[in-house]
């Protein structure tokens, strides 16, 4: 038989090896590939395309890679400043302050002079302590964004019923109908965001002041309150974050989310005061959760510093999560 022929065998197989390397070079270099219907040369979400739209946790097989975090330590001059999009999310890398009154856009002209590039406005919500703010319009967030900032927008709703700030228990919230309150509540932080012009996709920090995790029913209503009031603003097209005290709301959620809770925020801003600025590190935090880019993290409140002339009251903050997109 011809097949017995080791000569012919050599043969056959050597040809096989070839034709094998040949399709397989085609597969992937193959000119004119078209791309699959998430790929964005303009953007990571090819890099982080296990990061979906509600930015749910990784497992540790799909998290890719940890990049090195810049210096946080601020230099002299330095702008440590980044803005990339993940899955529908515009991502900011740098230095940020937020300020209870939201300043003109004078100051925030004046204040590039400093390192910062991203400011948080408290936009709505019947708990702000600065319920009147006069500088911010719409216009306001297009010349600031057109100018280079990246705005966080906070929502100060109702707060725990066990809130420790003595000026925010008439803000409760009901432990009889927590969940519908946080949807209520949702509905207007979506419609004001839209009003000022903050885009579909935008993160809306809702502002929880630090409380009482011994008391379970407080706790219990608060944590209802914070997932009714995800679940809706994702229904809106936006993206829940939450800011807290890590020693309260921060350690609250991530035990919420240790447990397998549903509706969780999508990033967190976390205060921890007198330690370095990093949003790696935070011991209230488990490793991986709300990695990457979804963590914020105030490390000093009630300070002032003068740019250009103007002097304003800001907490700072190191940001690595994402901002808002600004309709224009």
């Amino acid at each position: 038989m011809r097949e017995n022929n080791p000569i012919i065998r050599w043969a056959t197989a050597i040809v096989v090896v070839l034709l094998c390397l040949l399709a397989a070079t085609a597969a992937v270099a193959a000119p004119g590939a078209v791309p699959g219907p998430d790929s964005d040369p303009d953007d990571l979400t090819s890099t982080y395309d296990a990061v979906t739209d509600d930015l749910t946790d990784l497992a540790p097989s799909a998290r890719p890679a940890a990049e090195p975090e810049p210096s946080p330590q601020r230099q002299p001059g330095e702008v440590a400043a980044a803005t990339t999009a993940i899955r529908n999310a515009r991502v900011f890398r740098g230095w940020g302050f937020d300020s209870c009154h939201t300043p003109s856009i004078q100051a925030m002209q004046a204040w590039l002079r400093s390192d910062y590039r991203a400011v948080g406005v408290y936009y709505a919500g019947h708990g702000r302590a600065c319920r009147t703010q006069a500088h911010l319009t719409r216009d306001w967030v297009r010349s600031a964004d057109r100018m280079g900032w990246r705005i966080m927008p906070v929502y100060v709703g109702s707060q725990p019923p066990c809130v420790f700030g003595k000026d925010k228990p008439k803000y409760a919230i009901s432990r009889a109908r927590p969940w519908q309150q946080g949807t209520d509540e949702a509905r207007d932080a979506v419609t004001r965001a839209a009003l000022l012009g903050f885009g579909p996709g935008s993160p809306l920090y809702l502002d929880m002041e630090a409380y009482s995790l011994t008391d379970a029913g407080c706790a219990g209503a608060t944590l209802s309150f914070v997932r009714g009031w995800n679940r809706q603003v994702r229904a809106g097209g936006y993206r829940p974050g939450f800011y807290s005290s890590s020693n309260s709301g921060i350690t609250h959620m991530n035990r919420a989310r240790a447990a397998g809770m549903r509706d969780m925020p999508s990033a967190v801003w976390f205060a921890r005061w007198h330690v370095p600025a990093t949003v790696h590190g935070e011991p209230r935090l488990s490793a991986g959760a709300w990695l990457p880019h979804r963590r914020i993290h105030q490390y000093a409140g009630n300070v002032f510093e003068k740019h250009g002339g103007h002097r304003l009251s800001i907490d700072r903050n190191r940001l690595d999560a994402p901002v808002a997109f600004v309709v224009r």
